[in-house]
């Protein structure tokens, strides 16, 4: 048997039966690809290989955003900021049918767009919703899946570290482009789930409502500028040439302190445990990147990538079917694997098909992080499913079937992302950020 197919069958049998075994994503795929690197390489040879691989994987300044961005979101979560943000959030969505749930969104877009984090979204958020929304009868399972279905807004809504460790995996993209080109998406997301929310929330009975006064609004807002403000110094100081993205995740941490400590809602006492987390979240991102290196080598050597782009373009040469085909497989990928990983392995193999059929890295990148998003609110694995849920209160079969109607419209939207450029590109193009 040839030797790439050898190490090919090697490393994907390994992993799965790894996976099956219940070991973590990245000793799996760590321990796969060594393996399949022992077919191709004599035993000391594989060993420094793969120990030079899984270095030169992360000898990445961009990197350094990771850590740095997860410890500000840390700090914001339980730095009282997601009140504020609610708060602010009844200004805008106060008349909406169902504007608790309307509130839920956009606090959701706001605060995902600060932290970064879909989970972390969905459980700040989740959290001081869902007993005002329950206190206010609304239905539990509607209230949950509007939570669910917004909170991944901030996976595209910068800044966004699935975004940066696609950025590192592709090579030669840039992040400011990314950053920027995930807005429109990510707001169309946000405003997809509104509409659906809207539609139920009128159904149901759900009216409008807004009791703060002039002033109350006044004051919510100047309540919600500094932390608003933040959002404004990392992206507008990254697009501004003033600083790069790893240096605006360490602005951000240093802003998102301050700001705390302003509204005196951390202690000091509290800080080496955030530190604590923020650690153990960011080792998992980190080795997860570094054992994908040695599998992106094998992938390399055995041209994996060439000989799927060959069979894909085998089955039809019609760029619209091809680029269904690719989505389906995403979304069938994220309903069991985090989006992080999901990156790692599948920005080599589809980003080269992609770039083939005219689509530009920072589209693809977009229309990836997407899909994989998407994943986070299905089940088996769903973690802001199981987080709105554990949040609320309730079990995840009684959600399910309300948290449908909003995966079809984002499903929708998604084939916007996909077949029209312009959602992703007309920024980065106008800021002169790509060609």
């Amino acid at each position: 048997m040839d030797i790439a197919l050898t190490a090919s069958l090697v490393m994907f049998i390994g992993a799965i039966f790894l996976l099956v075994l219940g070991a973590p994503i990245a000793i799996s795929v760590g321990a796969a690809s060594f393996a399949a690197m022992t077919v191709i390489l004599p035993f000391p040879g594989a060993m420094t290989t793969s120990a030079q691989r899984m270095f030169v994987g992360l000898d990445s300044f961009a990197l350094l955003a990771i850590p740095f961005f997860i410890l500000a979101g840390n700090i914001m979560n339980n730095g009282g900021i997601a009140i504020r943000l609610i708060n602010f959030s009844k200004i805008i969505s106060g008349f909406f049918p169902g504007s608790l749930a309307q509130t839920n969104v956009v606090s959701n877009m706001l605060f995902g767009s600060i932290s970064g984090s879909g989970v972390a979204s969905a459980a700040a958020v989740g959290g001081i919703m869902s007993p005002i929304q329950k206190k206010e009868g609304y239905d539990p399972a509607f209230s949950t899946a509007v939570n669910i279905a917004s909170a991944p807004t901030g996976m595209l809504i910068p800044p966004s570290n699935t975004l940066i460790v696609y950025a590192t995996v592709a090579g030669s993209v840039s992040v400011s482009a990314l950053f920027v080109g995930g807005y429109l998406p990510g707001i169309l997301w946000g405003l997809s789930v509104m509409i659906i929310a809207g539609f139920m929330a009128k159904k149901r009975g759900y009216v409008g409502k807004h009791s703060m006064t002039l002033k109350q609004c006044i004051t919510v807002t100047l309540q919600a500028i500094p932390s608003l403000t933040l959002v404004l110094v990392v992206i507008g100081g990254i697009l501004g040439g003033i600083f790069t993205a790893t240096e605006a995740s360490a602005i951000a941490v240093v802003y998102a302190l301050f700001l705390t400590f302003c509204y005196r809602s951390l202690k000091i006492s509290e800080l080496p445990k955030i530190f604590l987390n923020t650690a153990k979240m960011s080792a998992i991102v980190i080795f997860m990147l570094a054992t994908s290196s040695i599998m992106s080598w094998v992938m390399a050597f055995t041209q994996i990538p060439g000989m799927i782009a060959d069979g894909l373009l085998g089955l039809t040469d019609n760029p619209f079917l091809i680029l269904l085909i690719i989505n389906l497989v995403l979304l069938f990928v994220g309903t069991f694997m985090d989006p992080t990983p999901a990156v790692l392995i599948f920005t080599p193999i589809f980003l080269p098909i992609c770039t083939s059929l005219g689509m530009d890295p920072v589209q693809f990148g977009i229309l990836l992080v997407f899909n994989l998003s998407l994943g986070t609110i299905t089940p088996p694995v769903g973690p802001i499913l199981f987080t709105g849920c554990k949040v609320s209160g309730i079990s995840i079969d009684s959600v399910i079937r309300t948290l449908l109607p909003f995966f079809l419209m984002i499903f929708a939207v998604l084939m916007l992302v996909t077949y029209v450029p312009a959602i992703s590109m007309t920024i980065p193009q106008w800021m002169g950020l790509i060609r």
